[in-house]
């Protein structure tokens, strides 16, 4: 079952080639579990291709893995669109379903931005981005846990957190021109680290802040 009011606003839900796409993936019966668990294998080709980034000397072979993270990133967003849709719109939910809308989410945040932290050489910021995004998921659910309204504000959500990885991605395949390596994206886990902290801060204030008000 999917529990609508927990359910993340998309725009992009309301397109036409979302429908179309959702649609095509019911009619061929693939199930919205197995989407969720194929967007943990795009997470993994991901970290794999920014953490192999910082390890290849030709700047050519550099920039691909550098585009296929940030592709794989998307193609990680999209399976989390798609699960959702083909579970509720066109009716394919299973009971199981909330375990994996939630948890591959969190096992892919950690895959790339520790692979982010392997190619730049700082790992242990990668994995404080990766915690600090769990972390943010964690307060939302909270404050669901409590009976309160899902708050998926930000300003360091999921969509803003692959947002600005896929962007720093594709800018840092143009480092070596300016002869620098690995700042772009040492740059942006810090962001996210930051961004997410704060996220995680602003959200369990505001659960505080509703809890009050209930009494």
């Amino acid at each position: 079952m999917v529990d609508l009011k927990n359910r993340r606003p998309l725009g992009s839900r309301d397109t036409k080639w979302a429908t179309r796409c959702a649609g095509a993936l019911a009619d061929k019966g693939v199930t919205p579990n197995a989407i969720s668990q194929a967007s943990m294998g795009a997470a993994l080709v991901a970290g794999l291709a920014f953490a192999a980034s910082g390890y290849v000397e030709s700047i050519v072979g550099s920039g691909m893995l550098l585009i296929l993270g940030a592709f794989f990133c998307q193609i990680r967003l999209l399976c989390n669109l798609f699960d959702g849709m083909v579970a509720v719109e066109a009716g394919q939910s299973a009971p199981d379903g909330p375990l994996w809308n939630e948890f591959p989410d969190r096992v892919s945040d950690l895959l790339i931005f520790a692979g982010a932290g392997l190619g730049t050489g700082h790992l242990a910021l990668g994995l404080a981005a990766g915690a600090m995004a769990v972390l943010t998921a964690y307060t939302r659910e909270l404050g669901a846990g409590l009976g309160l309204p899902p708050d998926f504000s930000g300003p360091m959500a999921k969509p803003q957190r692959m947002a600005i990885v896929t962007g720093a991605a594709v800018l840092a395949v143009f480092e070596p021109f300016l002869a620098t390596s690995g700042i772009v994206l040492t740059a942006t886990l810090w962001i996210v680290a930051i961004g997410a902290a704060f996220t995680t801060l602003r959200r369990s204030a505001l659960i505080r802040a509703r809890l009050l008000e209930r009494d």
